[in-house]
């Protein structure tokens, strides 16, 4: 169990203060050895982490919060080696219309990772799932990985790799018969863990996936004081956020827009498991 010290605190209190963007590059230094060279106008050395990778799959219109909120978490750990990957380093729009820089091309990425990762997404994970070099990629990565996991419909891209036969997994509800197609059992739970298979629900599911993942790297304390520093306390103004508690009517709306969507992960499913 890792406890908290202080250096660790100040890590957290620090990432709390900059969130996702630059996280992983704090230093553990004392406020006022940071003012100091401010005040010299020295440029502050970033943080460089030298633990193990953790390879985060960037595709063709994935959905950002899928990935924003996992990426944050693992980077709060400070000590692990976060990588986006995708086919190529050219900029990689994701379903909302902005674009994130990949690290490193599939081929770059390192061959042993502690983590493997897939976002979710909606047309882009139809063809994600569809496509031999990502597939490819994810089973020989995920043949060694320590742990293989996925929020949202990442969970089919994980699945259409073969990497989910056999195993309990969650995805984004509307999208959760889809599972057995791809060989794995679907349980109507925000995160569901078997073995060091780690799939997270859909889209905001990712927070959640996250700090399971630092409590098992971490401890619970680190955990804790990760969601404290990020001031992660959830307090929608509607109930409204699953099936059971949406209401009929609304279920009905998703589930008629979604319908068109859920058929092409579907058709995917059979042809790559055929």
């Amino acid at each position: 169990m890792h406890k908290i010290n202080r250096r660790n605190f100040s890590i957290l209190s620090a990432a709390s203060a900059v969130a996702a963007a630059i996280a992983p590059t704090l230093l553990a230094k004392p406020r006022s050895a940071l003012a100091q060279q401010e005040n010299a106008g020295d440029r502050i050395t970033p943080h460089t982490p030298t633990g193990p990778h953790v390879g985060m799959l960037l595709y063709p219109g994935f959905t950002a919060q899928d990935l924003v909120g996992p990426q944050l978490m693992f980077s709060s750990t400070m000590d692990r080696q976060v990588h986006l990957v995708a086919k190529t380093l050219e900029p990689v729009p994701c379903d909302t219309g902005f674009s994130i820089l990949p690290a490193m091309t599939l081929a770059q990425c390192p061959s042993d990772l502690e983590i493997l990762f897939v976002p979710g997404g909606s047309q882009g994970t139809v063809d994600a799932m569809r496509d031999p070099e990502i597939l490819e990629f994810l089973s020989d990565r995920g043949s060694r990985a320590t742990y293989i996991t996925a929020v949202c419909t990442g969970s089919l891209v994980l699945g259409a790799a073969g990497l989910l036969d056999g195993y309990q997994a969650t995805t984004h509800w509307a999208a959760r018969d889809v599972l057995p197609l791809l060989g794995a059992t679907p349980v109507n739970e925000r995160v569901v863990i078997d073995r060091n298979r780690i799939t997270g629900g859909g889209v905001t599911a990712g927070l959640d996936f996250g700090l399971h993942i630092v409590a098992r790297l971490k401890g619970e304390d680190y955990a804790r004081a990760a969601q404290l520093s990020f001031e992660y306390a959830p307090d929608p103004p509607f109930n409204a956020g699953t099936p059971e508690t949406a209401g009929a009517e609304a279920v009905a709306f998703i589930e008629s827009l979604y319908a068109p969507l859920i058929e092409s992960y579907r058709q995917a499913a059979r042809e790559v498991r055929t």
